[in-house]
């Protein structure tokens, strides 16, 4: 009996709750509609508070109602967590009413609506710039704000969000093997952030890349690339004793002179037969160049005995060509 009695009095709030809000939404009276949407805000029933919010900007325009209904309805898109509309709202408040008493805690909303719009590392992260840029605004507008002493903690870890996805960018380089490239991203997270909180792994992985990247490069390459990956161990070295990275590098040092050794033996056996093929085509071209003098000393004899042979035939030719001379018949004169 209790749990029906229970339900007939929450129907019958909820029918009441649905005909006020039907009443105001229908009215055109100013003050119907503000005092419902305010009901509403402190109920912190927010959809239905900005339902009606919504009705008021040229019922309330140019009147001291303006600049609450624009905060209330700033706030109650905030807490309906439509935090890019609320943002962009306490900006507006901010611009219009430049000397209200609230500005201060409307330009910290703002900036907190666009901390709470930054999307999730993995996704595009032009939320997360914008609201670094806002967070910043705010601290050079009010450093000394008690609303300010959380700021800069709210800069870092959206700057930690940038930092963390440019970090996964260059890991998956180099879980795909793509070394080379793996290199060239990890180098670029730290030249872009040089205090990053990630150094140390990022520093284990360009160790592990140079190694690799030299182990299996082609042979053209390999010595340039053993020479820098050995370099690199030095430098971390350098940089980070008496750590983990230290430890690290010294590891894949050996590893790399190890292959180094290999390399060098087999660079004397790669020049050793280039050598060889060398001196063998030296003196196959030597013997080239031998038989061709050979053949064409050969041509050139050969060419003369046919000029001499033309000319032998053209001598016959014309002596069988030219007639015998006629007879010669002596007549005596009569006397």
């Amino acid at each position: 009996m209790k749990k029906i009695l229970t339900v007939m009095i929450l129907a019958f709030v909820v029918s009441s709750c649905n005909k006020e809000f039907d009443k105001a939404m229908k009215s055109t009276d100013k003050e119907v509609i503000l005092q419902t949407a305010d009901k509403y805000f402190e109920q912190k029933k927010w959809r239905q508070a900005l339902a009606l919010y919504e009705r008021l900007p040229n019922l309330v325009a140019g009147t001291d109602d303006a600049a609450n209904v624009n905060f209330k309805s700033a706030y109650a898109n905030y807490y309906d967590r439509n935090y890019k509309l609320a943002g962009h709202q306490f900006k507006s408040f901010v611009v219009a009413n430049p000397q209200d008493s609230r500005k201060e805690e409307a330009a910290y909303m703002s900036a907190i609506c666009y901390y709470q719009d930054s999307r999730d590392y993995n996704l595009d992260q032009e939320s997360t710039l914008s609201a670094i840029n806002e967070l910043q605004d705010f601290l050079n507008t009010y450093p000394n704000s008690e609303r300010a002493k959380n700021i800069s903690q709210l800069i870092d870890e959206l700057s930690y969000k940038l930092e963390f996805k440019a970090y996964e960018s260059a890991r998956q380089y180099y879980k795909m093997a793509d070394y080379k490239a793996a290199v060239i991203v990890f180098e670029n997270v730290l030249e872009d952030y040089p205090a990053t909180k990630l150094k140390d792994k990022i520093v284990n992985y360009i160790l592990k890349s140079k190694e690799q990247l030299a182990i299996h490069s082609v042979y053209d390459l390999k010595e340039e690339r053993l020479d820098n990956a050995l370099a690199y161990t030095r430098q971390v070295e350098l940089e980070f004793p008496n750590t983990e990275n230290s430890k690290e590098a010294l590891e894949v040092r050996k590893h790399l002179e190890d292959a180094k050794v290999a390399f060098e033996k087999t660079k004397k056996e790669v020049e050793a037969r280039k050598a060889e093929r060398e001196a063998k085509l030296k003196k196959l071209n030597a013997d080239l160049d031998s038989k061709k003098i050979e053949e064409i000393d050969k041509t050139t004899e050969a060419a003369k005995d046919y000029v001499k042979k033309v000319r032998e035939l053209r001598k016959d030719s014309a002596q069988k060509s030219t007639p015998k001379p006629a007879a010669i018949i002596n007549l005596k004169n009569k006397k």
